[in-house]
């Protein structure tokens, strides 16, 4: 039994790597990424408003899992451009969550920034600042203030949506799991195991952003 389960620890930790590959990447670009837009579908630009806005519809209005069939099987069938968009599993994966999760980042960078008080640009016109500086020095530090509990919900909301990767055949850890399971005839430790590998990785993320919403909040 303790063979076993040792085994399994063993074989499901190299499934461990793509799931934190995964959400590391995702983290990484999607924040830019969504932060850009939130700049864009603020801004004069009635064309840029209007793509970006379209944009976030679609990717909050559908199911993540069929954006990963689509940048994986589908986006190879688009007529004349399609042979020259075929992408590895992990990759496609990985475009799919950025832009996905981008679209997320946008509405909550968005809503963040529409608390912060209109006399705060006007005080920074009076101090003589530039649009750039109000933006970076006296914008950015309340909005990341405002929506860091958002962002922390959707890090976490990230870990366990890694797991759809397993439709596309990439052998992260719930797909070793289910191999696991049907190699084991229905044994459930794979399970558990695979239990304890997401609550340690959340428990971690929510030490991290209790400790960030302490530090920035006051």
């Amino acid at each position: 039994m303790l063979e076993f389960l040792l085994n399994t620890i063993i074989a499901m930790s190299k499934g461990v790597g793509y799931t934190v590959s995964l959400f590391v990447i995702t983290i990484i670009f999607s924040m830019p990424l969504g932060l850009l837009c939130t700049f864009m579908s603020n801004g004069k630009n009635p064309v840029l408003r209007a793509i970006t806005r379209a944009y976030v519809f679609v990717m909050r209005g559908t199911p993540l899992m069929l954006q990963l069939f689509f940048f994986y099987f589908g986006i190879t069938k688009i007529p004349f451009i399609g042979q020259f968009l075929v992408m590895e599993r992990f990759t496609a994966a990985c475009v799919t969550f950025v832009l996905n999760y981008a679209a997320y980042f946008c509405e909550i960078f968005r809503g963040g920034l529409l608390s912060v008080d209109k006399g705060q640009y006007e005080a920074s016109k009076v101090l003589g600042l530039t649009k750039w500086q109000t933006t970076v020095r006296i914008v950015l530090p309340q909005m990341f203030k405002v929506v860091l509990p958002s962002v922390s919900n959707e890090a976490i909301t990230l870990v366990k949506d890694t797991a759809l990767i397993t439709a596309i055949g990439i052998m992260d850890l719930m797909h070793i799991t289910k191999s696991l399971v049907n190699g084991s005839a229905g044994s459930i430790e794979p399970f558990i195991v695979a239990a304890v590998f997401y609550l340690m990785v959340t428990f971690g993320l929510t030490k991290l952003f209790n400790y960030l919403e302490k530090k920035f909040m006051f």
